[in-house]
């Protein structure tokens, strides 16, 4: 069953934990989201969280619509816009690949399943994200989003790579999954 928009207007948290065991695909690659994490707007490491701007302004619109930037200048994150006020994104950290592999090796050069997309960094790579994407519509080409089957048991921990409010245990993974960016604690 495909994802539609309204899927999105719940809150971040459940979003994030919901998303987990979802198929994503971009033009045909992808897979199933095995790790995620949760950002409000009145969380500190939101990009929100100072108000709208031309950078973050799809957080900001519709639920059900990407938001892609740019981290450390070099690679880009794939985040999906939700929650039931604007200003919330769950971003993507990484997926199980299993449509479009061979062109996710040659997008990343190289063969490891297990490496493709465990990251926000390698997602994009690997599915061929860029900035172009930020506000497209999550139910329209090149995205398709396909409801799964229970996830399993879903793990929690705080979140990677920032520096305010790290201690939020806004981090939800498939529990084992060998596809998640780092293990949980």
């Amino acid at each position: 069953m495909t994802i539609d928009r309204a899927f999105f207007a719940q809150p971040v948290l459940t979003l994030a934990r919901k998303l987990i065991g979802v198929t994503l695909l971009i033009d045909g690659v992808g897979g199933v989201i095995v790790e995620t994490e949760a950002y409000d707007v009145d969380d500190p490491a939101a990009h929100s969280w100072r108000g709208p701007s031309p950078r973050n302004a799809p957080m900001f619109g519709p639920v059900g619509h990407a938001y892609v930037y740019r981290i450390y200048g070099i690679h880009w994150c794939l985040n999906l816009v939700g929650d039931v006020r604007p200003g919330g994104a769950v971003l993507l950290r990484a997926i199980a690949p299993t449509h479009g592999i061979e062109t996710m090796a040659a997008r990343r050069g190289l063969d490891a399943p297990r490496l493709l997309c465990s990251g926000p960094g390698r997602l994009a790579q690997a599915l061929g994200v860029t900035g172009a994407l930020s506000g497209a519509a999550l139910d329209k080409a090149p995205f398709e989003l396909i409801a799964g089957e229970a996830a399993g048991p879903i793990a929690e921990g705080p979140r990677i790579g920032i520096t305010k409010a790290a201690e939020r245990p806004w981090r939800f993974g498939l529990a084992g999954s060998p596809f998640l960016s780092r293990p949980f604690r």
